[in-house]
Order: structure tokens, then C-alpha cells, then sequence
């Protein structure tokens, strides 16, 4: 596999894991609408292209910087069940919640999260800019490589809902690669909700919703429905890195991680050879302290990571990693199936925006009639650990690993914005590809393709007393592996494009006001100039 050369524009640029939804966004940006504009027709096309990572039933979050250099982002996370509670599960006899089906919901925090963003700085209609998505769920796109290998992955559990079935299964067989999947009940259901977005928190879909969840077991009152449509702009929170600003998602998302791993490498991974063993070594131990910190602290509804990035907390943890000293303790590192999209415009207006249902396909049900598919977010991330900050409890939000980022110089001009998928594999990706940008001046199509390594497993309890891996991709050489096998690492090794992830990223040059741009080459996407 050959890594592309970046895609350059002096005017605007989009990125994303598809053609058809990059195309979708460079459209829009050249027709005269803003990079807002172009990241809403790109969520929603990828809803068509991508439905096992994303949906209306999903989750989604962005960054946004402003042409005068104000940043803000929205955060499209749901609650779970207001009846839910750790007892409420394990009275019924189980050690984690399920992955699958009505208990596994949170309400989808996707549809208020485009509203949001739409309201924040769009200058077209939702009824426009979703047109496209619109027609390819009427007339079908063609199924992809990455869609037949997610239908064949949750074959027997979609064949188990009337709506997944006919749609992914038709005729109870695999659709092949070009095969067209038409979403006829979904084609109406965005239709709705780009007339009115309220009414999937509180119409008609709402009550339908609810109904099906609760016959399905899941304790949903209606009422933790309703309040997810509440969902508005908030700040970024912020760090610095390599004379660089890096805005990044708040709670529920890990993108305080992210600032927890570049405060502890500022100024260190710069001086350390590119894919070396002291920087995998580095960047793979501080990943495992973050997970560590994640799990004994924190929760959606908590500051517990703000005692985590301190000057003193931060101080202690480096002269921890400066001694090679490997973080101990357990901790939680999901996969996942998630897609994001990075666009800019002419005036330098930026979304990073990451949406997902969790596990491909989410809870693998849909609300009957409507094609819309419903997430695992509540399974996936709520533990069920009495008196834990994250445990399952009413009105409560699970822990999110979907985090998004822009990247600005200190007087606020926008120098890079990216973001990549993969579960808990994006806060140690998305740090690798910060590094990459900013102490080794990679261009985006070098970053995203770079060799890329993963701490993994933690304390899940299908994996408890496993032992700690770090996943290298083969391209890493032997002569490093061996390195860090003998500095205590134990390392798998993967195929040469296998970790996983498909990262976006755009960079802008601001002497000559060009734009350089780059999708992951482990996935189909592409970055595509206005």
C-alpha cells in the first residue's frame, strides 16, 4: 500500500473516510458555503456510506475554529436510562452491560449535536445540505468493502432486526461490493429530521423510540429523552504543545487524554528520532498512565481529570516516564467503529468533527419504520463498579472515546486540524499524529500513513489478568520491536497497515495560504480541495 501525496488548495478543503461524502463537502465549499456547511452534508452522506460507524442513533462532536480565532465545540453525548443503576444490572444477573439490544442505548446525542453546530455558523438550510444524503438512501449507494466487512462481522445479530435485515441482508444474503442499498424508511426519517430536529427528542420518533427500548428490557422513562435535545456550543478545553495551542473536545470525551500526553512530552519526543524506541517507549507509556488516570477517576458528570493535568500532577508524571518508570494499574482500551471528517473554507473556518454508534452497527436494532439505527454507547462505556464516578446510575452520561482536535499558534491562527477513529486507540493515535506535525514537520499525508502503535488490552472482563500488549505495525523495524521488548514491552506485532484508524488531517502553510490535506490510506477516504 502506498501512502498518497497530500491534496494542496489554496481555497478550501475537506477530508473524510469516503469519496462520496468528501465530494459531498468539496461541493458545498465550492459552490459558496462555509466549512460548517460542508461538515453537516458530510454527516449525514456518511450515515449512507459508512452505516456501521455512524447514524441518527449515534453520537458526534466537533471543534470548530473561527476565522477571527475563537474556538468552540459541541458535544453530542446522551444519558443513559434514568432507571438504570449498577443494581438495576447486576440484579438481573449480569457483570457488564450488554453490547447488544435495547440495553446497550444511550439516547443519541447526534441529532441535537448537528442542530447546535448548524445553528452555530451554518448559512444553509438542513433541508439542503442533507439533499444529497437524502437521494443515496432513495436510490442506494454501492455497498463498500468496509460495509460488506461490517454487515459480515454483525451478520447474525442484524439478521435478527426486521430493519437491519432488509436493509444489509436482503434476501437473507451478504450484499456484495457495488451491490446498491437503498434506505427507503431512512430516506424519511432524514427528511424529518431536517424539518425538525426537536421532534426526534420529543415527537412522534421520541415516544416510538422509547417504546421499543422499554419492551426490550432498558429502564428509559421518556423524561432523559426529552433532555437530550439540550445540547449547545461549549469551550474547547486547551493545552500547549511544541509553541502550538491544542484545542480538544471537554467530558464526556477523553480529549483531556490528549492534553495529558503532549504536557507530558512537550519538549522531549522533539528531541528524540522519529519512530525511535526511546519514542515509542515514551508515547505508549504515557498513553498507559492516561488510561490508568481514566479509569480511577473519572466520569462524564465530574472534573476528575482536571487533578490529572495540574502543574504538580503533570510534574510528577513526567519524572515518572523520564525514569522509564511503566505505569501500573489497570485500565480500559476499547476498539470501536467511528468515522470523522476535517473541513476548511477560504476565510480559515475549521470543524473537526467525529460521530459514531458505538461498535459497528451500535446496539444492532433499529427504531421500527424509520431506518434509523440506535447506538451501544451505554454498554460500551458504563461501568458497573459500585460508588465509580462512571458507573451506571440515572441521568448519567457514560464515558466517551470519541475526542476531536485544532490545532492554532498563539496568536490563534489555525495551523492544523484533524481527528481519527478507532475507540481508545484515538487518544494515543491522535497524540502520535500531533507529534508528528509539530516536532517532526510531517506533512499530513506522511502523518496519517506513519507506522502506528497501540497500548491494548486493560481490565475489561473478558480480558482481566491478560497481558499488557503494544501492537506494532510490522513497518515499525525489527531492530526497534526488539528494543522495546527489551525495555519490558510486550509486543505483537500486526500486519503492515493493521492497527487500524483512518485519520484526517489539514494543515495550512500561512505564508502562502495554502492547504495540504490527507485521509488515512488504511481506509477509503480521501481529501478532496474546493
Amino acid at each position: 500500500m502506498n501512502p498518497r501525496p497530500p491534496t494542496l488548495s489554496t481555497e478550501g478543503m475537506v477530508s473524510s473516510s469516503h469519496p462520496a461524502a468528501s465530494t459531498v463537502g468539496a461541493r458545498i465549499l465550492a459552490d459558496g458555503g462555509n466549512a460548517v456547511d460542508a461538515t453537516l452534508a458530510m454527516a449525514a452522506m456518511t450515515w449512507l456510506t459508512l452505516p456501521g460507524q455512524c447514524g441518527i442513533g449515534g453520537d458526534a462532536f466537533a471543534v470548530v475554529r473561527e476565522p477571527d480565532g475563537a474556538v468552540w465545540t459541541v458535544g453530542g453525548s446522551g444519558f443513559g436510562p434514568d432507571g438504570a443503576s449498577v443494581e438495576f444490572y447486576t440484579g438481573h444477573g449480569m457483570r457488564s452491560i450488554p453490547l447488544d439490544g435495547a440495553l446497550a442505548v444511550a439516547v443519541p446525542g447526534a441529532p441535537a449535536a448537528l442542530a447546535a453546530l448548524h445553528a452555530g455558523g451554518a448559512t444553509r438550510s438542513l433541508a439542503d445540505l442533507w439533499a444529497p444524503a437524502v437521494r443515496a438512501a432513495e436510490n442506494g449507494l454501492p455497498c463498500s468493502a468496509k460495509t460488506r466487512a461490517d454487515v459480515q462481522e454483525a451478520r447474525n445479530a442484524l439478521a435478527a432486526d426486521p430493519g437491519m435485515s432488509a436493509v444489509y441482508l436482503p434476501g437473507g444474503r451478504l450484499p456484495q461490493v457495488g451491490d446498491l442499498l437503498p434506505q427507503h424508511d431512512l430516506a424519511g426519517s432524514i427528511r424529518e429530521l431536517a424539518r425538525d430536529v426537536r421532534g426526534f427528542y420529543h415527537g412522534a420518533f421520541a415516544e416510538r423510540a422509547v417504546e421499543v427500548l422499554r419492551a426490550g428490557g432498558a429502564p428509559f422513562s421518556g423524561d432523559e429523552w426529552a433532555a437530550g435535545a439540550d445540547i449547545g456550543p461549549e469551550p474547547a478545553i486547551s493545552g500547549h504543545y511544541a509553541g502550538a495551542i491544542v484545542h480538544q473536545t471537554p467530558a464526556p470525551t477523553p480529549g483531556w487524554m490528549v492534553l495529558q500526553q503532549s504536557a507530558l512530552h512537550d519538549g522531549v519526543l522533539g528531541s528524540l528520532p522519529l519512530l525511535s524506541a526511546s519514542a515509542v517507549d515514551r508515547l505508549a507509556n504515557a498513553a498507559r498512565l492516561s488510561f490508568v488516570d481514566r479509569l480511577a477517576t473519572c466520569g462524564a458528570d465530574n472534573n476528575g481529570w482536571w487533578a490529572v493535568l495540574t502543574p504538580a500532577a503533570v510534574a510528577a508524571a513526567r519524572e515518572r516516564l523520564d525514569r522509564g518508570c511503566a505505569p501500573e494499574g489497570p485500565f480500559r482500551v476499547h476498539a470501536g467503529d467511528t468515522t470523522s471528517t476535517v473541513a476548511v473554507d477560504s476565510a480559515g473556518r475549521a470543524v473537526s468533527f467525529i460521530h459514531s454508534l458505538a461498535f459497528t452497527f451500535g446496539a444492532k436494532m433499529t427504531v421500527p419504520g424509520t431506518g434509523v439505527a440506535l447506538n451501544n454507547r451505554y454498554g460500551r462505556g458504563a461501568y458497573l463498579i459500585p460508588g465509580h464516578p462512571n458507573a451506571a446510575a440515572p441521568r448519567r452520561k457514560p464515558l466517551h472515546t470519541l475526542n476531536a482536535w485544532v490545532i492554532t499558534d498563539r496568536a490563534g491562527e489555525l495551523r492544523h486540524i484533524g481527528n481519527t477513529p478507532g475507540g481508545d486507540g484515538q487518544v494515543q493515535w491522535n497524540m502520535q499524529l500531533i507529534s508528528y506535525l509539530l516536532d517532526h514537520e510531517l506533512d499530513p499525508a506522511a502523518a496519517v500513513a506513519a507506522p502506528r502503535f497501540t497500548v491494548f488490552p486493560g481490565s475489561d472482563a473478558d480480558v482481566v489478568g491478560a497481558p499488557a500488549e503494544l501492537r506494532c505495525e510490522s513497518r515499525i523495524p525489527e531492530g526497534t520491536r526488539a528494543e522495546l521488548t527489551r525495555r519490558g514491552h510486550n509486543v505483537v506485532v500486526q500486519g503492515p497497515w493493521a492497527a487500524g484508524g483512518s485519520a484526517q488531517i489539514i494543515s495550512l502553510d500561512p505564508g502562502r495560504g495554502l492547504l495540504s490535506g490527507a485521509a488515512d490510506p488504511r481506509q477509503e477516504g480521501i481529501a478532496l480541495g474546493a
